[in-house]
């Protein structure tokens, strides 16, 4: 058996620049090229959405890139139910490659029957005959309000009944789609697999766990990953060094001027990065810049916006768009105000090292704030004081703050927070920053809001 598989995942915003997702196409084109066994190309989740584009096309934009790239499989990521049930299934109609999905039900039917999702599908190439089956995080209905109504099981047990079933058909091989994040080692070490081609977290990963191959590209189309399943080798490929595909490149530059999202709002000198570490590793300037847009909108005693929710991409710099901060936190969602007592806000910004998320990385902090300064105790991944306007919290005062609306509604994200806290809605998010930037400019610092318990900024 020689068989080649090309992984790519969370596209994401890939699509707001178009010379990447053009480019996206064009490095799978090149590897199709390369001498060797036309390879299997395999995408596991959260390439529709979210984006600029994604926003206005409700994640149609995506047909572009798949109608040129002609992927063999797909499953689904919790961004891929962003703009509805009936969005999802219309896209999967349209697009020309398999979808599976063995843990995502509706009314106790598995979701998307109607219009040719399958638990599992085998992909056949040279006589080989590869197993191909999806899973997604069981958290998805709670991380996504859009996918609410639909009941996720546990993905281990489904991915046991998939992959016996395919082994009963005697497959070569048999190869895990998922959406789990961290949770791809758990499913490795319980199921028999030949590969899991994970996403859903912006890290990197390429590893071996009992003869299992993991691999994750991390976010945004900035890499694809080639795993050879006869060895278990795996080459990683920078997108930015393909060329870009002028067909994708030509419809996406299309539809990004016709959604009128081009405006100039502010300058930046200094890149503002948005990557991995910037956001899940403590205080950052993209961090900064956000939760002050919400603060200053809302007129608020403190800013929160979950690590999360910012989204890694290119950094901001020079003439910054509505377009490039709106892949900032590319949701359709308001900036939300809370009033707190005290203690209840003291509860909620423990969330930025509390929160249930299965799939997240263990040391991730999950805050960015303005108008507090926390200090986090990273050995003890605990936060061990907070002050607000330069003061103690106060357990008995009321307190004001303003976050993304999605919040109110997370079991697993800052879980003290919920829907009897809100006192009223602002504008979208994006269009929050793109206020703030109008009016206040463009130039976060680091100033200390997050620091270690030992007193260094981080």
């Amino acid at each position: 058996m020689s068989l080649r598989l090309i992984h790519y995942s969370d596209l994401e915003n890939a699509y707001d620049d178009p010379t990447r997702a053009a480019r996206v196409a064009g490095l799978v084109e090149r590897v199709r090229a390369d001498a060797g066994p036309d390879p299997i190309v395999l995408g596991s989740g959260d390439d529709t959405a979210p984006g600029v584009l994604s926003l206005t096309y409700e994640g149609r934009q995506s047909l572009d890139l798949y109608r040129t790239l002609d992927p063999d499989v797909e499953t689904f990521g919790n961004h891929d139910f962003d703009y509805g049930l009936d969005t999802a299934r219309e896209i999967v109609a349209e697009s020309p490659q398999a979808w599976v999905s063995s843990n995502v039900f509706l009314d106790g039917r598995p979701f998307g029957e109607g219009v040719g999702v399958e638990p599992w599908t085998i992909v056949e190439r040279g006589g080989d005959r590869v197993g191909v089956f999806g899973v997604l995080d069981d958290a998805t209905p709670a991380l996504n309000p859009t996918a609410e109504p639909l009941d996720v099981t546990d993905p281990v047990e489904a991915a046991r009944e998939a992959t016996g079933a395919l082994r009963d058909r005697g497959v070569d091989a048999v190869v895990a789609l998922s959406h789990l994040g961290t949770g791809d080692r758990e499913l490795a070490a319980a199921v028999d697999v030949d590969a899991v081609l994970g996403g859903h977290v912006p890290s990197e990963r390429i590893e071996r766990i009992d003869g299992t191959t993991l691999t994750r590209p991390g976010s945004g189309g900035q890499v694809l990953l080639e795993l050879d399943l006869t060895d278990g080798a795996v080459n990683r490929h920078e997108v930015d060094d393909a060329p870009p595909d002028g067909s994708v490149q030509s419809r996406l530059d299309e539809r990004l001027s016709d959604a009128g999202l081009d405006e100039v709002v502010g300058y930046v000198e200094e890149p503002i990065e948005r990557t991995e570490s910037a956001v899940f590793r403590g205080e950052s300037r993209i961090g900064n810049f956000v939760a002050d847009a919400y603060r200053w909108a809302a007129g608020a005693d403190v800013g929160l916006q979950n690590s999360g929710g910012v989204r890694a991409g290119p950094p901001l710099i020079d003439a910054v768009t509505v377009a490039d901060l709106v892949s900032v936190v590319p949701f359709q969602e308001p900036v939300s105000v809370a009033e707190l007592s005290g203690t209840e806000l003291l509860a909620v910004l423990r969330g930025a090292v509390e929160s249930d998320l299965k799939f997240a990385e263990p040391d991730w902090w999950h805050a960015h704030v303005s108008g507090a300064r926390l200090v986090w105790d990273r050995n003890e991944h605990s936060l061990v004081d907070v002050t607000v306007g330069g003061d103690p919290v106060d357990p008995d005062a009321t307190y004001s703050l303003a976050t993304t609306d999605y919040l109110f509604f997370s079991a697993d994200e800052f879980p003290a927070l919920d829907e009897r806290h809100r006192v009223r809605r602002l504008d979208t998010q994006y269009e929050v920053l793109a206020d703030y930037a109008r009016e206040r400019g463009i130039d976060p610092i680091r100033s200390g809001r997050i620091v270690r318990s030992a007193g260094s900024d981080y």
